[in-house]
This record gives structure tokens, C-alpha cells and sequence, in this order.
């Protein structure tokens, strides 16, 4: 039980951060983006990277930024929408973006309760 939660939030925040590298790639590709857009775009998908590997290393701090992070990326998206979003695809992208983070930062929060507890 205790080796499968801990890589749940592992493999969830990882999938988080490794899409968001792909997607960050592939649109500056296919849009043929000037390298140094591509290269600040990279650059927030390698910090996603760096975000869920904390945890791996400090679990109630790793923890806790993904989900700050996650809340932020959120509230942020629910706060400056693309224009004339219908306000459920705006909740559902605020959800898909910040769910993630939210969930993987909770499961490390609570595997690192339950390895102190002895459980």
C-alpha cells in the first residue's frame, strides 16, 4: 500500500509537467515560434518539471507548491480568460488546469501523514 502511494503522486505530477513540456514544444513548433518565445515557453515547462519533482525529495514542501501552484494557475485562468469564453468551458479549463497539481500536491501531503503515522 505504501509503495503505491507514493507513486500515484509522482506519476500524476510528473504527467502534469511532462504534458505541459510537450504542449509548450509542440505549439512553438507547429506555430513556428521565434526561438526566444519557444525558449521562455520551455522555460516555464522545465520550472512545471522542477515543481513535481520537489516533492520527490521534500514532501510536505513539494507538497504544498503543487498546490499553490495548482491554485494559481486556477484562479489565474478564471481570472483573464480568453475573450467571450462561456463560463463553463472557462470553470471546466480553470478545473483541468489546476486539478493536477491540486491532486498530486494532496496525495504527497497525505502519504507523508501516513508514513509519519505508521501506517
Amino acid at each position: 500500500m505504501k509503495l503505491t502511494s507514493a507513486l500515484l503522486p509522482r506519476a500524476l505530477a510528473l504527467s502534469w509537467a511532462g504534458f505541459w513540456v510537450f504542449f509548450f514544444v509542440a505549439e512553438s513548433w507547429a506555430w513556428h515560434t521565434p526561438i526566444a518565445a519557444a525558449l521562455t515557453w520551455l522555460g516555464a515547462g522545465l520550472l512545471f518539471v522542477l515543481v513535481a519533482l520537489v516533492p520527490w525529495r521534500w514532501e510536505l514542501v513539494g507538497g504544498l507548491l503543487l498546490t499553490v501552484v495548482g491554485l494559481s494557475a486556477g484562479v489565474a485562468y478564471a481570472i483573464w480568460p480568453p475573450p467571450r469564453l462561456p463560463a463553463t468551458s472557462r470553470l471546466l479549463t480553470a478545473i483541468v488546469f489546476g486539478g493536477p497539481p491540486i491532486a498530486a500536491g494532496i496525495l504527497f501531503l497525505a502519504h507523508r501523514r501516513a508514513v509519519s503515522a505508521g501506517t
